[in-house]
C-alpha cells in the first residue's frame, strides 16, 4: 500500500498539458480502417547518431505508416539534450499535419519529458492518470495520456498512450491502475504503449483479462536490429467493438530503439 506521505507527494506532482490542432479532424469513411500506430520513439535520437535528434525521421514513419492515431513513449520538451523551446510532440504534429497532446512524466533537463498523442481527428477531451508506485523501489514516474475522438461520425473512442515502468513491482501496480481507470468505460477503447513486459507477463495477464490484445507470432519490437522480444502493444476494449484488420510491426532501423507497431481496426456497429 502507497503511505499517506506518498499519496500526497503523488497528489502535488503538478502534470503540464499541452493540446494543439494542425490536423483538418474530419471522421474516416465508415468502410476505412483506423489505422493506430505505437511508437517509444527515444526522444528522436537514432541509436546510431548519439547526441543527435532527428524529429523529420520519426515524422516520415509516422507519415508513412498512414496512422490515424499514434501513442508516442520518450517524448521530450524543451529539454536541454533535444533542443530548449522544442517542444517535440507539437513539433512532430506540425510535421505530419496532426493534432497533438503531451503529458509529463518527469521534469527534465530544464524541460519535461513524457507521454504524447498525435490524432488526425479533432481532440473533443483530454485526460491523464498519474501512475502508481510501490514505495520504497525507486524509480520514473509513470503516466497515462488520454484523449476522446470521433473517427466515425456519432462513435466516440478513447484513445491512451502510456509506457509502463521497467520494475515489475512497479507495472502491476501500474496495470492495475489503468484496468481501474479505463477497464469499465462505457466508451469504448484503445490503449497502446510501451508496457516494458513480454507477452507470458504478470503484468500482460492483467491486461489480458480486461482489454484484448493484438498480436502477431514473434511479433517482436526490441532491438531494432535482430528483435528478440515484443513489450510495445496495441490493445482495445470491448473486443465486440472492433475487428483487427492488420498487425505489422514496421521494419525501420535508424529513427528510433523500437520498432513502431501498426495496427488496423474495422469498427463495428
Amino acid at each position: 500500500m502507497i503511505t499517506h506521505i506518498f499519496k500526497i507527494l503523488l497528489l502535488s506532482f503538478a502534470f503540464t498539458f499541452f493540446n494543439g490542432s494542425t490536423a483538418s479532424s474530419a471522421p474516416i469513411r465508415k468502410d476505412k480502417p483506423l489505422k493506430v500506430l505505437s511508437y517509444n520513439i527515444h526522444h528522436a535520437n537514432p541509436p546510431s547518431k548519439p547526441n543527435y535528434i532527428d524529429l523529420p525521421a520519426i515524422a516520415k514513419v509516422i507519415k508513412e505508416s498512414g496512422a490515424d492515431l499514434v501513442a508516442l513513449q520518450e517524448v521530450d520538451v524543451n529539454t536541454i539534450r533535444s533542443g530548449k523551446g522544442i517542444n517535440q510532440a507539437e513539433e512532430l504534429g506540425r510535421l505530419t499535419g496532426m493534432n497533438f497532446f503531451f503529458v509529463k512524466g518527469i521534469d527534465f533537463e530544464g524541460g519535461e519529458y513524457g507521454i504524447g498523442i498525435l490524432s488526425k481527428f479533432q481532440i473533443l477531451e483530454t485526460d491523464s492518470l498519474r501512475l502508481p508506485m510501490k514505495e520504497g523501489l525507486g524509480g520514473e514516474p509513470r503516466v497515462v495520456a488520454m484523449i476522446t475522438v470521433e473517427p466515425i461520425k456519432g462513435k466516440q473512442l478513447i484513445f491512451a498512450s502510456t509506457h509502463l515502468d521497467l520494475k515489475p513491482e512497479h507495472r502491476e501496480l501500474q496495470a492495475k491502475a489503468i484496468v481501474q481507470k479505463l477497464g469499465n468505460s462505457k466508451t469504448p477503447v484503445i490503449l497502446a504503449g510501451d508496457f516494458n513486459a513480454k507477452p507470458d507477463s504478470e503484468v500482460i495477464a492483467i491486461f489480458d483479462k480486461n482489454f484484448k490484445r493484438s498480436s502477431i507470432p514473434n511479433g517482436f519490437t526490441i532491438p531494432v536490429v535482430k528483435p528478440n522480444r515484443e513489450i510495445d502493444f496495441v490493445m482495445y476494449s470491448p473486443e465486440k467493438k472492433f475487428q483487427v484488420k492488420k498487425h505489422v510491426v514496421i521494419n525501420e532501423t535508424y529513427a528510433s530503439d523500437h520498432l513502431p507497431v501498426l495496427v488496423e481496426f474495422n469498427i463495428k456497429n
